[in-house]
């Protein structure tokens, strides 16, 4: 169950109409340095700062985010996919996705709930979504028809699906530490396995003194037995 803010709680208790905004925070990479950059975007008319964790974010509005899929939250470790629609034609949208690389990027999703009688904040906005983009097409159509833009993201439990590399040679300990020289003799010492891809190569044999050490015990029971 969320945690709500008590304004927030006793709204929805009451059951009164209900008044809520989306704010996507999505991040990008830059293509040439690498930095992480981050954009908002939300269901507002204007543009506009708005305080979300104690941090002054500004998102964009005027019709950069159009719509999005519900979000059902439930406890687990289940990865939950959901999908984004969005301007092409929306310059903020253009620079994340084409400027920067959106691929495998943070996203955050906020819910902003609004009195509908004062159109005032009851709380700050609450956090509904954290994960990654995995897709972030631009749909170019034929002559006379629209661009279309669906960013694809799933849930944070989709980082604990990754499988961990089995590439383990000497180059790529070097190329992650340049002073890591613990695999640097292992093509020739025998004494550590390199694996490549999703096969383990065979495993190291056993040395001569344990196998003569099985043996000698294999004929201590037969001559127990007799």
């Amino acid at each position: 169950m969320r945690n709500l803010p008590p304004a927030v709680a006793d709204h929805l208790a009451a059951r009164r109409t209900i008044m809520t905004e989306i704010l996507i925070w999505l991040g990008g990479k830059d293509r040439t340095t690498g930095a992480l950059e981050h954009i908002g975007l939300w269901t507002g008319v204007d543009h506009q700062q708005i305080a979300v964790d104690g941090q002054a974010r500004t998102y964009y509005g005027a019709g950069g985010l159009i719509g999005m899929e519900p979000i059902t939250q439930r406890a687990g470790l289940e990865v939950r996919q959901h999908r984004i629609s969005v301007s092409p034609l929306a310059p903020e949208v253009v620079e994340a996705l084409r400027v920067y690389d959106p691929r495998l990027a943070p996203v955050e999703i906020h819910e902003w709930h609004f009195d509908p009688d004062t159109q005032a904040p009851l709380a700050d906005p609450i956090r509904i979504f954290k994960g990654n983009i995995i897709a972030a097409p631009i749909t170019m159509p034929a002559e006379g028809g629209e661009a279309t833009c669906e960013i694809t993201v799933v849930s944070a439990a989709w980082a604990l699906t990754r499988s961990l590399t089995l590439k383990r040679s000497h180059a790529a300990l070097t190329a992650r530490n340049p002073g890591d020289g613990f695999r640097r003799y292992g093509d020739i010492s025998g004494a550590v396995d390199t694996a490549w891809g999703e096969r383990i190569g065979k495993p190291v044999p056993v040395f001569q003194g344990v196998a003569l050490m099985k043996g000698f015990r294999g004929l201590q029971k037969q001559d127990s037995g007799r």
